[in-house]
């Protein structure tokens, strides 16, 4: 706050003091009091509006520095009713109060937004555990009617399968930490798991599944891993390229004490200039163009969970050669299972 612009704003009670000093100066020579005694009533009155106009500024001052000041540090600028103390002049006070109410209706409104949303997640999670259920009966009988089994018709049910699942854990992600049970968890029944639930796309499009990754036993959530895992086998299977044979190779290996889970396939590979984005929320690339299924969501929700998690995911490709994701796993004293 700058004293000029604080008189500028006033200059209407300066004027009107110099207006009543100068009537007051006149009635006193109209009476013809002595001059001295006008020169000390003139002086004082101008001493105690001086004095008035400094302890004013001073508090303004004070109230509205600190009040910017706060408000500049604040990432969320509603909180500021919580940074700042009660003004003691009347304008300030307004201003205070004003805020406080501003700051409750949007507290309110937030609420009643949040209730609101939290109640369509949980339609659309409930939905997607109703709708699942027809899937899978669909699939369990063109499993056991070969006759009823189609590539076409295997392929758009397990399209509809990953993105109904998609759905569900991109709705969860934002509060995935409430459905979290970190543990030892075995690589092997990860894959095994995500293999099965692929085994028939894999053998669709006679794409070779390798997997060496021993025993190793790594820190997370085996349901949340599955999913992470499952998007990037599909995503090579997706991206399968011509006149080669297929094959999606999956490895672990140790390193500093971590433990790193490697998906490699020889697949159709990915832009150099699209390396750095697929990572980004609904971000498809040129590969996007060339594969109408892409949503760009798969890796971005694997992304978000692996934060979570707190795994590191990464992405190497070269274009007509491969692609290869990995997953490292921190390894911390602190949340080993004694055995």
């Amino acid at each position: 706050m700058k004293l000029s612009k604080y008189l500028r704003s006033n200059y209407l009670i300066i004027l009107l003091f110099i207006v009543i000093i100068s009537i007051i100066n006149l009635m006193l020579v109209s009476f013809k009091v002595q001059n001295q005694a006008i020169m000390g009533v003139t002086v004082t009155a101008i001493l105690g509006f001086i004095i008035y106009v400094v302890y004013d500024f001073g508090r303004r001052k004070k109230f509205y520095n600190k009040f910017l000041n706060d408000l500049d540090l604040l990432d969320k600028k509603y909180l500021i009713t919580e940074m700042i103390d009660k003004p003691e002049f009347y304008d300030g006070e307004i201003l205070y109060d004003a805020l406080y109410e501003i700051d409750k209706s949007m507290s309110e409104k937030i609420k009643e937004y949040s209730l609101s949303i939290q109640d369509f997640k949980e339609y659309i999670e409930m939905w997607i555990h109703e709708v699942k259920l027809p899937l899978a009966s669909i699939n369990l009988m063109i499993h056991n009617h070969k006759e009823l089994s189609d590539k076409k018709i295997v392929e758009q049910l397990k399209r509809i399968d990953d993105d109904v699942e998609q759905v569900l854990y991109y709705v969860r992600s934002e509060n995935a930490e409430k459905d979290y049970l970190i543990k030892e968890t075995e690589l092997n029944k990860v894959i095994g798991n995500v293999a099965m639930k692929n085994k028939d796309i894999l053998l669709e499009n006679k794409i070779d599944f390798i997997v060496d990754v021993d025993d190793r036993k790594v820190l997370t959530d085996s349901k949340w891993l599955e999913f992470i895992v499952n998007q990037i086998v599909s995503n090579s299977i997706k991206y399968i390229r011509n006149g080669v044979e297929h094959f999606i190779k999956i490895t672990a290996e140790e390193n500093n004490q971590n433990t790193i889970l490697k998906i490699y396939d020889n697949g159709i590979g990915i832009e150099k200039s699209d390396i750095t984005k697929v990572f980004d929320k609904t971000f498809t690339g040129n590969n996007g163009r060339k594969i109408e299924t892409s949503t760009g969501m798969g890796l971005y929700i694997a992304k978000q969970l692996c934060k979570k998690l707190g795994h590191k995911i990464a992405i190497d490709s070269k274009e007509n050669e491969f692609t290869e994701v990995s997953i490292l796993f921190n390894k911390d004293d602190f949340l080993n299972i004694a055995k």
